[in-house]
């Protein structure tokens, strides 16, 4: 069950924090309006990996889709594009 706090609670923001766990964040509420989440750092550290993965999985499927619509660049081709580039 979700815990969920009106933000006036946070006058005693130590009994709140004491509510934080894994797996359990505190939503704070305003006027009766989801507001805020205080979650676990270790927790936010994984939701920051899930959108980084996110991210990566879209460039690649749209670089897949790139390839399949206008063909494939040979390996070779890539890595001497690559160095071309960056080398200076």
């Amino acid at each position: 069950m979700p815990n969920i706090k009106p933000i006036s609670e946070l006058r005693n923001y130590g009994k709140v924090l004491r509510d934080v766990a894994i797996g359990s964040p505190v939503f704070l509420t305003k006027n009766g309006h989801g507001r805020y989440a205080v979650m676990d750092i270790e927790e936010y550290r994984e939701y920051e990996k899930i959108l980084a993965w996110r991210k990566l999985k879209s460039e690649l499927d749209k670089g897949e889709r790139s390839g399949e619509e206008h063909g494939w660049i040979d390996a070779d081709d890539v890595r001497k594009r690559l160095e071309e580039r960056y080398s200076g």
